[in-house]
């Protein structure tokens, strides 16, 4: 153990009402309700920077819902209304926002384990430990870029990245791209792309295409308007929706007569300079863009939070773990969990639960001290007539 090992292990860990792990859309509006309550708190998050997995998307990228769907709990998104954000202007908002409301973020923080002792959760840092009793886990959805087994099969020379590494169509080489994946994101790097090159797109699901305006009005006024984001994920239309890709604003039809993008079904094999598809048909490629989407990753959690599959156990982030709560899911409780506008509702729901967690907490104490006043004098009685 060195001098600075020693060092770390004999500082007491800092203590708080409360850790956030993420200081993302997510970590953020807890923050702001944590703060209202007045609760010690810390929101600590790895990267170097707030809002870092939006840094982590490409340039151009823009947000299928209006400026005025888009605000944290607080502060309104700046800018028109009905006008679309790009992916700086959310990255400026979620800074202010941090900065506007005196949220302490510890960032470079990165969390490496947490488990309990003592009835207390333990955050475990790289340099020193923290202690709380609850604990939100606010690291969103995209933690794990998933990339399929077959890209190993390419050749070195393919160029190959996932969508978290695509900035612009200037990082590819010149010829013909593939990209795998038929959610938004694939749909709108396949757009930019067709622009300077050849660009087949592999969608291997279902899609449920709808228009970003309708009848003079955005999508996302009718969805509110109908009543159909605040469904929950147990509703009959929740279960239709959560295992289907919705594309706001793309369609394959668009994408073939408007781009020029060749769609193809799903993706089935790789080898050298050559990928087959579920048609039986080939094609070579120069470039691969993956936007296959991230798989959660939990294992630093030390506590009985998933099922044998490896799904996360919750109620609306309620966890089976008293004081653990998770924050910012996709579907965690309605289409809009995971939506920069929307995620507030959730935060709001997991706030009013650590409240009443503390004071069940501050009761039971009470309690435990009262009986410890009433006890001492029968204690006291019993040892003189002994």
């Amino acid at each position: 153990m060195t001098k600075h090992d020693d060092a770390s292990a004999e500082r007491p860990a800092a203590r708080f009402d409360v850790i956030v792990i993420g200081a993302g859309q997510a970590g953020l509006a807890m923050g702001y309700f944590l703060a209202r309550q007045r609760r010690r708190f810390v929101i600590l998050d790895g990267a170097d920077s707030i809002g870092a997995a939006w840094r982590d998307r490409w340039d151009s990228l823009v947000l299928f819902t209006p400026r005025r769907y888009d605000g944290l709990p607080g502060l309104a998104f700046p800018g028109d209304p009905d006008g679309y954000p790009t992916r700086d202007e959310v990255i400026a908002y979620l800074e202010r926002y941090a900065a506007t409301f005196e949220l302490p973020v510890e960032l470079g923080s990165a969390v490496r384990s947490l488990t309990t002792v003592d009835g207390r959760f333990v955050a475990e840092l790289d340099d020193r430990s923290i202690e709380a009793d609850q604990v939100v886990v606010a690291t969103g959805p995209f933690q794990a870029p998933h990339v399929p087994a077959l890209a190993a099969g390419l050749a070195p020379e393919v160029f190959q990245t996932h969508s978290t590494g695509y900035r612009r169509p200037g990082d590819l080489p010149e010829g013909s791209a593939l990209v795998v994946g038929g959610g938004n994101t694939g749909f709108q790097i396949a757009k930019e792309l067709s622009a300077t090159r050849p660009v087949r797109l592999a969608v291997g699901s279902r899609q449920k295409p709808l228009p970003q305006r309708f009848l003079g009005r955005d999508l996302f006024w009718w969805l509110t308007k109908l009543g159909v984001l605040p469904k929950t994920v147990d509703s009959r239309i929740g279960r239709r929706m959560r295992d289907r890709d919705v594309l706001v604003g793309s369609s394959p039809r668009e994408l073939r007569r408007r781009f020029g993008v060749d769609l193809k079904p799903r993706l089935v094999g790789a080898s050298g300079r050559t990928v087959s598809f579920g048609d039986g048909s080939e094609l070579e490629v120069d470039a691969v863009v993956w936007a296959t989407g991230f798989r959660p990753d939990h294992s630093w959690i030390g506590l009985p939070v998933t099922d044998p599959e490896g799904r996360l156990r919750h109620r609306r982030g309620v966890t089976d773990a008293p004081g653990l709560y998770f924050l910012g899911l996709t579907w965690q409780h309605t289409r809009g969990s995971a939506l920069l506008g929307w995620v507030k509702d959730d935060a709001k729901f997991v706030a009013e639960r650590i409240e009443a967690f503390a004071k069940a907490r501050v009761g039971a104490a009470d309690e435990a001290r009262e009986n410890d006043d009433v006890g001492a004098p029968q204690q006291a009685r019993l040892a003189q007539e002994a």
